[in-house]
């Protein structure tokens, strides 16, 4: 397994593969994802070089296919708020149980600077995972939708 890192200073190769990275996402979150366009949004915030915004996306490759993907964006609330938000992380069906979730998880913690904050179903089997790997849970998070 390759990884390969995204970030602003690579703006011209990420958006060769923004469709295909978008669209790997879009498919293997399955009823974890969201809409396209949000996965996009997401992506292009992690790359941005606005002040305020930036993050990285990882894409792990096997054999030139894509089997993983990461999307970190920084959250601008140092102190309060950790720093990043895991906001994607998926790995093909067809390469779950082996292994290729962990590393990717671990590469985007080595890569990341300060604390990590991401979502969880509590019914998402990567749940497990996250634990395992140091991640707590001690909020209960609320939400009002309008």
């Amino acid at each position: 397994m390759i990884i390969r890192k995204f970030e602003s200073n690579l703006l011209n190769e990420y958006l060769d593969c923004k469709s295909e990275i978008s669209n790997f996402l879009f498919v293997q979150l399955e009823q974890y994802g969201d809409k396209l366009e949000s996965i996009e949004s997401a992506m292009d915030y992690a790359i941005s070089v606005e002040k305020g915004k930036g993050g990285f996306v990882l894409v792990a490759y096997e054999h030139d296919k894509i089997i993983g993907v990461v999307v970190m964006n920084k959250t601008g609330m140092s102190g309060y708020i950790p720093e990043n938000i895991l906001v994607y992380i998926a790995v093909h069906s067809d390469a779950r149980g082996k292994g290729f979730g962990k590393k990717l998880m671990e590469k985007a913690i080595t890569e990341t600077e300060g604390d990590i904050a991401l979502h969880v179903e509590a019914n998402n089997p990567a749940k497990k995972l996250y634990e395992k790997l140091g991640f707590t849970n001690p909020y209960l998070e609320m939400r009002l939708k309008k």
